[in-house]
């Protein structure tokens, strides 16, 4: 009984402090082009799909264009141990982009994002280091996709 009465106590915190979970963005147009990037052009029109805009194949068919201008990876060394080698590094993912309209006026002007990981290394490990690393890349890219995702959301009029 006495979880019970917790558990129902919290909820209800919950409720009245205004807590929601973050759900699709809305974006503020009928349709979007996607150009450039590579893998995170396929994740951004992921992203999109939920919602009520529509993805394009042709700039020309679209209501606005979110343009992919560069998209970076960096491994940088960060520490070294005491015989000298490598024992963290910090990986960056960089991302570039901007939103036109079909006047190819800018909407949203050129915006960067950058996110950092820090990722410890031992050189008996180098497999699983690779693979941690992919990872953290990808959850990086993630991250960035949603970031777009919120920052073109925010854009007032298309038209």
């Amino acid at each position: 009984m006495l979880k019970q009465t917790l558990l129902l106590i919290t909820v209800l915190g919950l409720a009245a402090c205004g807590f929601e979970l973050r759900g699709n963005a809305a974006l503020p147009f009928e349709s979007l082009y996607i150009e450039g990037g590579q893998d995170i052009a396929v994740d951004l029109e992921r992203a999109v799909r939920p919602t009520a805009t529509k993805v394009t194949d042709r700039a020309q068919d679209a209501q606005a264009t979110l343009q992919i201008l560069g998209e970076e990876r960096e491994k940088r060394i960060l520490s070294l141990n005491r015989a000298g080698r490598v024992s963290e590094f910090r990986l960056l993912y960089r991302v570039s982009f901007k939103v036109t309209d079909q006047k190819g006026r800018d909407l949203l002007p050129t915006q960067q994002i950058e996110l950092r990981r820090d990722i410890t290394f031992n050189d008996s490990e180098t497999l699983a280091k690779e693979s941690e690393e992919a990872l953290l890349y990808r959850d990086m890219q993630t991250d960035a996709v949603q970031q777009i995702i919120r920052r073109v959301s925010v854009i007032r009029s298309a038209s």
